[in-house]
């Protein structure tokens, strides 16, 4: 993995999405991780942002104006702000739709027609325009007016109930927008199968990606619920605490037990005249007891290839980058942090044999690239940018660089 493409002048040789343009309208996660990973494959993202910004710009530790959460989201894109509503702001977009190959929002459904920018309008300008629409609940059905967030879909679709049950813990949401990034993920196939398609038809596509949608196609537990089975599934995983720190074992009591008897002598301290809960109890309290001695990291990994189990440390998050495939592979990597330093952030995680791949630079300010996009893509001069600053049609924000 290199990081030698330039996000700011959009040359991205040897990376597999080279030469895509892609218009990134999208905010807060579900668009904004999908062009993130379009632009860590070598596209040319350019999140067009309005002037109140992305609301992620208030989320997390700041640095050079930009904090963390959106940092993340959109390291590697460059940036035009834009005042839709202003007067010749919509002719603008049609110059730059006229020009990309992809097109990225995820507001509700109906307010990019709103706009002016519905798929229909734009297909009208750019028969090739392949455009990602997600939202929580999709186009034209009967809840397609709600908003929705990561939470909202957790909850409509299951998730927080199945984790309350299992875990038998109050009602709480997720602690990751799972939501957000199942929907963005599959956004990313459709999007790279109509590029695909493209090349036979020559002509673009209208992706529609509920988050609901992408939520259930990618949950592995649902068919539970929905042929009434919960109770033939495998039991939970196992949590136990060892000297050297808290462990989960990837299997339910009843395999552990086996393995723990059979291959490392535990003895059993139950009798036939027990009732279940009590043997359950008593042998869990056994197995609790052989894992409390192990008192290094290296006595759990021994112990547990004895007997072939899966076994993870239930790591701090705060510690991941001392996790050792986490630092070997450079899963997070560190890029400029614009104040004379750098930041950690999360790496691309597409490894190729023959290609780059790969996190291309920091997050953007607000309008920073007003005048080399508009350059590069349209042949705009500086002078006409400043006219259309000047007529309220861009915006940016000061630069700390």
């Amino acid at each position: 993995m290199t990081e030698k493409a330039d996000a700011k002048s959009g040359n991205s040789d040897g990376y597999p999405l080279a030469g895509l343009k892609v218009l990134d309208f999208s905010r807060v996660l579900a668009g904004p991780f999908a062009g993130r990973m379009l632009s860590d494959l070598g596209a040319d993202v350019v999140k067009i942002e309005p002037p109140d910004g992305d609301i992620t710009r208030l989320w997390g530790h700041v640095v050079a104006n930009i904090p963390g959460y959106y940092h993340q989201q959109n390291a590697g894109k460059r940036d035009i702000c834009i005042d839709l509503r202003a007067e010749g702001a919509i002719a603008l977009v049609a110059e730059l739709v006229a020009e990309a190959d992809i097109l990225i929002e995820n507001y509700r459904p109906d307010v990019m027609p709103r706009l002016g920018l519905g798929y229909d309008a734009l297909q009208a300008i750019n028969p090739r325009l392949i455009m990602l629409s997600i939202s929580g609940f999709g186009q034209g059905g009967p809840e397609s007016h709600r908003a929705a967030y990561a939470p909202i879909i957790h909850a409509e679709a299951g998730l927080m109930h199945r984790q309350a049950a299992r875990g038998n813990v109050p009602l709480t949401d997720l602690p990751l927008s799972i939501a957000d990034t199942n929907a963005s993920l599959h956004g990313l196939v459709g999007l790279l199968s109509a590029v695909i398609l493209r090349e036979r038809t020559g002509r673009g596509q209208h992706i529609d990606i509920a988050m609901i949608d992408a939520t259930i196609a990618t949950d592995d537990q649902v068919h539970y619920a929905i042929e009434d089975s919960e109770g033939l599934g495998p039991l939970p995983n196992e949590v136990f605490e060892t000297a050297a720190g808290t462990v989960l074992l990837s299997a339910d009591l009843r395999y552990i037990w086996h393995l723990f008897t059979t291959k490392l002598g535990v003895s059993d301290p139950t009798n036939k005249d027990m009732d279940l809960a009590t043997k359950i109890g008593l042998r869990r309290d056994a197995a609790a007891q052989l894992m409390a001695k192990l008192a290094t990291w290296d006595e759990v990994e021994a112990t547990m290839a004895k007997v072939n189990l899966a076994w993870g440390k239930v790591r701090d998050p705060a510690t991941l980058m001392d996790q050792p495939t986490v630092a070997a592979r450079g899963a997070i990597t560190q890029v400029d942090d614009r104040a004379g330093g750098t930041r950690p952030i999360t790496q691309s995680p597409y490894r190729f044999s023959n290609a780059d791949s790969g996190v291309r630079g920091p997050a953007p300010h607000r309008g920073e690239h007003n005048v080399e996009v508009l350059g590069q893509w349209l042949g705009k001069s500086e002078a006409l940018v400043a006219q259309l600053t000047k007529a309220g049609v861009l915006h940016a924000e000061v630069s700390v660089d």
